[in-house]
Parts: C-alpha cells; sequence; structure tokens
C-alpha cells in the first residue's frame, strides 16, 4: 500500500512539474507563432511570482502579459520587438535572464570574481599550512644534537 502511494506521489509530482498555466483559449492558431510565443514565455517573468516565468505562472498579470506577447507577435513584431516592448514598459526585471549591459555588469560579473576570489584564498591558506607543517617537523641542528644526546642516554631500566 506504501508503495502504491508513493508511486502515485512520485507520478503526481512528475505530472505536476510539467504542467504549464497557457490556457487554450490564449493559444495561436499557427503553431509556428505559438511556439515562438512560448519560447518567449519562458524568458519572461511573472511579476507576481518573480521566480517563474509567464509561462508557467497562474497569476492574472502573468496571463495577461502572455495574451499581450501573442498579440505582439500576431501583429509581426520580431522576437527582440516583441522583449523590447516588455522591456520599455515594465523595466529590466521582467527579464529572467538579464541582458549583459552596464547597468547589470555586477549582477554578471560578482559571481565569478567571488568563486575566483574564494579560490584564491583557499589557495593561499593550504599553502600557508603546508609550509607551516613542513617548518614545525624540521629541527635545527642544535635540536638534532640534543635529541641524539637523549636517545643514546641510557633511559630507565627496562624490566625483563
Amino acid at each position: 500500500m506504501r508503495r502504491l502511494l508513493a508511486s502515485l506521489c512520485l507520478l503526481a509530482a512528475i505530472g505536476l512539474s510539467a504542467a504549464h498555466a497557457v490556457l487554450p483559449d490564449e493559444m495561436m492558431a499557427d503553431p509556428a507563432k505559438e511556439a515562438r510565443a512560448r519560447n518567449l514565455s519562458h524568458e519572461l517573468r511573472c511579476m507576481v511570482c518573480q521566480n517563474q516565468s509567464i509561462d508557467d505562472s497562474e497569476a492574472p498579470l502573468a496571463r495577461d502579459l502572455r495574451l499581450l506577447v501573442r498579440e505582439r507577435i500576431a501583429a509581426g513584431d520580431s522576437d527582440s520587438q516583441v522583449i523590447d516592448f516588455l522591456v520599455a514598459r515594465y523595466g529590466e526585471f521582467v527579464l529572467l535572464k538579464p541582458r549583459f549591459e552596464r547597468q547589470t555588469l555586477l549582477l554578471w560579473l560578482v559571481p565569478p570574481l567571488l568563486l575566483f576570489g574564494g579560490g584564491a584564498v583557499l589557495w593561499m591558506h593550504t599553502r600557508r599550512r603546508a609550509k607551516g607543517a613542513s617548518d614545525a617537523s624540521s629541527l635545527s641542528a642544535e635540536e638534532e644534537a640534543k635529541l641524539a644526546a637523549l636517545m643514546s642516554a641510557d633511559g630507565p631500566a627496562e624490566k625483563s
């Protein structure tokens, strides 16, 4: 019984992940234009949900944006013209993947710089530890002489 319930939960989770919020009345008659609209919808952020594309969101604003995308495509706009129209209207935040521009330079460069900086700090820390360990294990000539004298001296009598 538990296996059946687990299987049903797994199938439901798989089915839910593939679900899209696009309703049949929103779809375009031309399959090529509909494919373009779906591709564009995957690139645009739902302003309500913020971490979902408008293609996946069921929010009323996402529906309005999906319809607007399809309107612009039906009017003959290219993909870049549709994106530019939406960015002009809602700002760069509407894009799930921001453009590489002067305003978004920090957004694109900070993660690799942090990764590189963290790697450099880790490398320097590892080198310091290795150097400290090698310094601690080496003895000076004076220390080696004292150690040899202690080892050659008769220690406490061993029990037989």
